[in-house]
């Protein structure tokens, strides 16, 4: 078993990486509660609820809700359907909800049990590569029509219970999605990580390297969160390639594309400004090959207009009186933030989607 303590503003939690740790969830539920919700999707729900709710023992009341899975769940629609589930539940402030899913479950039943009698516990069970980001750090929220996680708050898990086993079942999609964050983190943290991975093709990657790389990409994402758990500061080089990321996702709808395989994309876009704003020195070739190999569907870039993209990227939520505030890189390790006006990003989309056209 591996492990790893987060330290947050309200309260320290532990993430738990462990094969077949669903079976036995009794033992590591601390708190005095007796009743529990497990939120899921219609897909994780149909592989591994019963055995989640058979991990829970004869010691809670245990209550269900299923949502349609996809991004598109993340929704006001969504959200309102699970608090009326809490209420018909009688949960109390004494109640648990479980996050069983990906990233998307894991964000909606955060939010739901952020705002539910102004907050409730939860515990994250990502069943997702990609969910390794999303699950530690403690941002919750849904969408709203005119951009990604509008609607959201800051409220931290009381713990990450990662079954790695539920890994075996993911599609190609997911496995890519997942390593999108993944080599996020490489590029913000270690060259010599970088350089692995973009030698890595995830159609025949090794459960145990997926492991090894859940917990470099945990400890990644918690030294930064410790430090600046609000976004005040160092937290916004999470952020890397998002603001691509989410305009891609809003214009083409939720659902079109896993967030993982636009943060992908997106990345590539701030490694192609990082190199002209900041005269960076990145492996920009090698990693477009690498999406490319590993088949990242930075096709749907060309049928995408670049002025409603610069919209979308100006309704995000990181930016600052109307002005976008980048994330890029003066080389691997190295993030920083930098305003970039409207006629910069402009440009620099107009020549990235002539790159990808000849890709």
């Amino acid at each position: 078993m591996s492990s790893l303590t987060i330290h947050a503003n309200s309260h320290d939690y532990e993430v738990i990486i462990e094969e077949g740790i669903r079976h036995e969830l009794l033992n590591y539920i601390a708190g005095d509660y007796q009743k529990v919700l497990v939120i899921t999707d219609d897909k994780v729900s149909n592989i591994y609820l019963n055995d989640v709710i058979r991990g829970l023992g004869r010691e809670f009341d245990v209550h269900t809700s299923i949502v349609p899975s996809g991004e598109s769940s993340k929704s006001m629609r969504q959200y309102e359907r699970l608090l009326d589930a809490c209420v018909e539940a009688q949960l109390d402030r004494h109640s648990l909800i479980l996050a069983l899913g990906g990233g998307m479950i894991g964000d909606l039943a955060g939010f739901v049990a952020s705002t539910y009698l102004r907050g409730i516990d939860f515990i994250q069970m990502p069943t997702t590569i990609l969910a390794h980001d999303s699950s530690v750090g403690g941002k919750v929220a849904i969408n709203h029509l005119k951009g990604k996680n509008l609607i959201g708050s800051f409220y931290n898990p009381v713990k990450v219970i990662y079954d790695t086993e539920t890994l075996l079942t993911l599609p190609a999609e997911e496995i890519r999605s997942g390593y999108g964050e993944v080599i996020k983190h490489a590029f913000l943290s270690s060259e010599e990580w970088c350089s692995n991975l973009l030698r890595v093709t995830l159609d025949n990657i090794s459960s145990e390297q997926i492991k090894d790389d859940l917990m470099k990409g945990i400890k990644v994402k918690a030294g930064i969160v410790e430090s600046d758990e609000r976004e005040k500061g160092i937290r916004r080089y999470l952020n890397l390639g998002h603001t691509l990321a989410h305009a891609i996702e809003s214009e083409l709808g939720y659902g079109k594309i896993t967030h993982g395989e636009a943060v992908g994309i997106g990345l590539w876009f701030a490694l192609r400004v990082s190199q002209r704003k900041l005269n960076a020195s990145l492996p920009v070739d090698r990693y477009r090959e690498w999406l490319k190999s590993n088949h990242y569907p930075f096709d749907i870039l060309k049928d995408l207009e670049m002025d409603t993209l610069l919209k979308r990227m100006k309704w995000d939520k990181k930016t600052v009186h109307q002005k976008i505030n980048y994330v890029l890189l003066s080389q691997v390790g190295t993030p920083c933030v930098v305003e970039l006006s409207d006629q910069e990003i402009q440009t620099d989309l107009n020549l990235f989607i002539k790159e990808v056209r000849a890709t």
